[in-house]
């Protein structure tokens, strides 16, 4: 079983776009699909936490990071950045690939 805080950290690091989502969640695929329109130098990871033996735990910790433990949470370069609204939003002002591209 992952310790929540290390497997987090781990996982933030591993890429330059990190999402930790659910399978059938709508407010993650609108994440995915916003995320898939840019070509994103760096990687992009998805990481479906409901895998995970503790996955509470993982979500609990999320949420004492970001302040909601709902999914998807989504870091870019290791910060947090929102959830599915909120990459539609940054997505939409044009904010998502000064972000991207830093």
């Amino acid at each position: 079983m992952a310790e929540p805080t290390k497997f987090i950290s781990a996982a933030i690091n591993s890429a330059k776009v990190v999402l930790f989502t659910k399978p059938g969640c709508p407010y993650c695929s609108m994440a995915e699909n916003v995320i898939k329109k840019y070509p994103v130098q760096g990687g992009v990871k998805v990481v479906d936490i409901s895998s995970v033996q503790n996955c509470s735990q993982i979500q609990d910790e999320l949420g004492k990071m970001t302040g909601a433990r709902t999914v998807p949470r989504v870091f870019i370069n290791g910060s947090f950045v929102g959830g599915g609204t909120d990459v539609e939003s940054l997505h939409k002002t044009g904010k998502l690939q000064a972000m991207l591209d830093a």
